[in-house]
């Protein structure tokens, strides 16, 4: 079954196909495109910089290690990405549970953390607001909003990513906005 299409998809295939024959440019050219995606999910999963980046390597390395297993069979590579990092951060919050490794530095917003429409949004709450309301999310409805306004997936991505059909996230996205939305303290909604 061929991929599903999407502006920059004949280039992905074409690198998927060249990174799975052995070719190590190409998946440094899928490294490019996709790590900022897969660090800013990581990073709102984790809120630690150096963790983010701990997963996001791990996520291309086990990437490249189970590449000749991809199929595209409906999937979107770069949701493909996404399950593994979500996976990674999953697996790290069950072995961690006991252990806070969050810094007072890495809770902070930093210049280029963040890139799209949603920025403004985000800059007009304080990260300590937003975390707070984030980790109080139910986790399936807190990996929603990261993929869906900080990561930029698609809905039909997001459902791939979490297993669930379109309209079951549509769903799961407006509980959590609502529910964001009434975590937030009153002088910043």
């Amino acid at each position: 079954m061929a991929p599903p299409h999407t502006e920059h998809q004949p280039r992905i295939t074409a690198l998927v196909e060249l990174a799975r024959g052995g070719d190590a440019e190409a998946f440094g050219q899928l490294y490019d495109h996709y790590q900022p995606s897969i660090y800013r999910f990581l990073f709102y999963r984790t809120r630690s910089r150096p963790l983010a980046e701990d997963l996001t390597s791990e996520t291309f390395f086990r990437a490249l290690r189970s590449l000749s297993s991809f199929t595209w069979q409906g999937r979107d590579f770069g949701a493909w990405l996404t399950t593994i990092a979500r996976n990674l951060a999953a697996d790290h919050f069950k072995a961690a549970r006991t252990r806070l490794e969050l810094t007072t530095d890495d809770m902070g917003f930093h210049e280029g953390d963040v890139d799209g429409p949603e920025t403004d949004v985000l800059r007009s709450l304080t990260t300590e607001a937003l975390f707070i309301a984030l980790a109080d999310l139910p986790q399936d409805q807190r990996d929603c909003v990261i993929m869906r306004f900080l990561q930029s997936l698609s809905i039909a991505e997001t459902a791939e990513v979490l297993g669930r059909s379109e309209g079951a996230v549509k769903q799961l996205q407006l509980r959590a906005v609502r529910n964001l939305a009434k975590a937030m303290p009153a002088d910043q909604r």
